[in-house]
């Protein structure tokens, strides 16, 4: 199978369970919920996508022809050649929405290169086998078919997926991770100016931080790549 991908690079993950692990990203093009074009954001699941993901510009970013190539570009943006460090390779899947793409030939290149396997996916397409950590985020009413896993993250607030639809799902944690206002839709610009991003943002932060404190199932997630300026 070929993968087309947006983008390689070597970062720190920013949220979630895993934050502050050093990690390879690799971001699929393409996704299911949205086509990445302005123009559509409108009737996406997810309108409030802060994620470039459509073609194959992105730094390490093209067109792979199969398992072993893609998994060989990844491991060439790991740092250090020690046993140590190869004992510590972490990838994160992700796109868009890289379940598209992603199959058992990939999982197994990654495992043969001494890679931990992590995918964060809209949860709306079935994962093939070979996946380590599996960090599920429902968006909008679209139908969640994978029902368990290691992480399920969701964006709050979204009218159309409260959690306490996802709350009885097989998973080991459940995140809040406030909205990013900045791409929410509005009239007529679908972009907000600073100030009221700025208030949403904390707005959206404490309605998540007011969640999580009424309901202890649930974590919160902050996006720390974001303030901390890093990929």
């Amino acid at each position: 199978m070929a993968y087309t991908v947006k983008e390689i690079f070597y970062t720190l993950q920013g949220e979630g369970a895993q934050a502050g692990r050093p990690a390879v990203f690799c971001r699929f093009a393409g996704c299911n919920l949205w086509s990445g074009r302005e123009e559509d954001r409108a009737s996406a699941a997810c309108p409030f996508c802060d994620t470039d993901f459509v073609g194959t510009n992105g730094v390490g970013g093209g067109k792979f022809s199969d398992a072993k190539s893609l998994a060989h570009r990844i491991a060439a943006e790991w740092p250090g050649a020690s046993a140590h460090a190869k004992a510590q390779r972490f990838v994160v899947l992700t796109g868009g929405e890289p379940l598209l793409q992603v199959d058992e030939a990939l999982t197994a290149a990654l495992h043969a290169e001494g890679f931990t396997v992590a995918v964060e996916t809209n949860g709306t397409q079935i994962p093939p086998p070979g996946i380590d950590w599996l960090c599920v985020s429902p968006k909008g009413q679209a139908k969640v078919v994978v029902t368990q896993g290691q992480e399920l993250k969701l964006v709050y607030p979204q009218t159309e997926a409260p959690p306490q639809r996802f709350e009885d799902l097989d998973f080991d944690f459940f995140y809040l991770q406030p909205q990013d206002p900045h791409f929410a839709l509005t009239s007529p610009s679908p972009v907000l100016n600073r100030s009221t991003s700025q208030s949403l943002a904390q707005a959206n932060t404490q309605a998540c931080i007011d969640y999580c404190r009424a309901h202890p199932q649930w974590r919160l997630s902050l996006q720390s790549h974001k303030t901390l300026g890093i990929p």
